[in-house]
């Protein structure tokens, strides 16, 4: 169940990343009625259901967002990863979140520690997200856009990640078979 478990967040960072979120609520990926709670920015929120889940990626836009530090543990219930978790994007497309921006065209690399709680099922499929960030380690850095990846690559990036992992596993390596 715990290789499941990890297995499936592996290729579920992988498929949020190339932006193929129709595929993380697969049924085979995720329980029916999955449940959010989002904590960065000034804008708490919950979200619940498929096609809540499906909005919520959507609405992240053009940002690109990666985590590193982990400290990540697995059990019968789930994942539990403390990070710092990453974004990167133009000023106008993190500013909603309730950042203090002061560029909209300008590249912002937002970090801070977080801890992301990942409920999942028996079958080890996503039952939601449960992320909180340490608002006193936030830190908002303007970037030169000659130093900014784009997310077309990051997405490209991803889509390779992925094929690695399929030649590795091979075919439904993610899908429990206890």
């Amino acid at each position: 169940l715990h290789k499941a478990i990890l297995l499936n967040f592996w290729r579920h960072v992988h498929l949020e990343g190339a932006g193929d979120y129709d595929k993380i609520i697969a049924p085979d990926m995720m329980v029916d009625h999955p449940v959010y709670r989002v904590s960065w920015g000034a804008n708490p929120a919950v979200v619940e259901g498929k096609d809540g889940v499906l909005a919520f990626y959507n609405s992240v836009g053009e940002v690109v967002l990666w985590h590193s530090d982990d400290c990540l543990a697995v059990n019968d219930w789930g994942i539990c990863d403390e990070i710092t978790f990453h974004q990167l994007a133009k000023g106008a497309d993190i500013a909603p979140l309730g950042y203090d921006i002061k560029n909209p065209d300008g590249y912002y690399h937002v970090y801070s520690r977080q801890a992301f709680v990942w409920p999942y099922d028996r079958k080890a499929r996503l039952a939601g997200e449960h992320l909180y960030e340490d608002k006193t380690s936030l830190k908002i850095e303007e970037v030169d856009a000659k130093d900014v990846i784009t997310p077309a690559r990051v997405r490209e990036i991803h889509r390779e990640q992925l094929k690695k992992l399929e030649a590795r596993f091979g075919p439904n390596y993610w899908v429990y078979k206890g």
